[in-house]
């Protein structure tokens, strides 16, 4: 497995954002979280990626604890957050031998990597222009190339689509299906039924616990009454129908990212 979960819970000030989070991801597979806002998706991905320490429980991320051996974890991990993360400063260029530096990728390696990651997203004739007039697919589109340059073994998303006119969201999805079929393990938070359905499994998380996790299909008939339900209504029915407001958990910290010689 290249991911697995035990018990795994965390807490802000007495209160309980993920209690008990149990799964495990294998080399290859997919697995969308969906949930209500404030259902625990964005802590449980903190922690494992490093950002959050767990208050209990433990995981690994190929076979690195996520706690005790968070660089090897990072090395194995490509991170696409929600917010986007970019320097609008900067140019397309700028910002992949950026990554390249602070990955710590041969040096010898590092322009060739770039100019492979800018040809990946389709950059290459906007490369040394600003970010601040990109489109938010383009930058999107670099924010996984970025995410992908060190090699990692599993790749992370939250809410990757958000924000993004549907041409966006196509080209977007095709990347991530053509990286999952070459054997890309994907760990992804949705909003969006029809994006979690893409994937192998589907795990559905309200109050920090998961409540159910499996194939769309195996959803559907326990907890639809049969094969073909609509994902929706499952979730509804698991959830419920209440409205939910939730507030930002306080920041995560900065990651440090793990140092390879050259």
């Amino acid at each position: 497995m290249i991911l697995e979960c035990h018990g795994l819970g965390r807490s802000f000030g007495g209160t309980e954002a993920v209690a008990d989070v149990s799964f495990a991801l294998a080399e290859g597979e997919s697995l969308a979280l969906i949930g209500p806002n404030g259902a625990g998706k964005s802590t449980t991905l903190g922690m494992l990626t490093t950002a959050l320490r767990p208050d209990r429980g433990r995981a690994t991320v190929a076979g690195a604890d996520i706690a005790a051996q968070a660089a090897q974890v990072r090395a194995s991990l490509g991170v696409l957050f929600q917010e986007p993360a970019l320097d609008e400063r900067l140019s397309p260029r700028q910002t992949l031998r950026l990554h390249a530096a602070m990955h710590a990728l041969p040096r010898h390696a590092r322009a060739a990597a770039v100019e492979k990651a800018l040809d990946w997203a389709g950059l290459r004739e906007q490369a040394d222009r600003p970010l601040r007039g990109f489109s938010g697919g383009m930058k999107r589109r670099l924010e996984l190339a970025r995410a992908l340059m060190h090699g990692p073994r599993l790749l992370v998303l939250d809410e990757p689509t958000l924000g993004l006119d549907p041409q966006g969201r196509l080209d977007l999805w095709a990347r991530i299906d053509g990286l999952r079929a070459e054997g890309m393990a994907v760990l992804m938070t949705t909003h969006a039924m029809a994006e979690a359905e893409r994937c192998d499994r589907i795990g559905i998380i309200d109050k920090g616990r998961l409540l159910a996790i499996g194939t769309r299909a195996e959803l559907a008939l326990a907890h639809g009454g049969h094969a073909h339900a609509d994902l929706e209504q499952v979730f509804l029915t698991l959830t419920g129908r209440a409205l939910r407001d939730a507030f930002a958990g306080p920041p995560a910290r900065v990651l440090r990212l793990p140092r390879r010689s050259a």
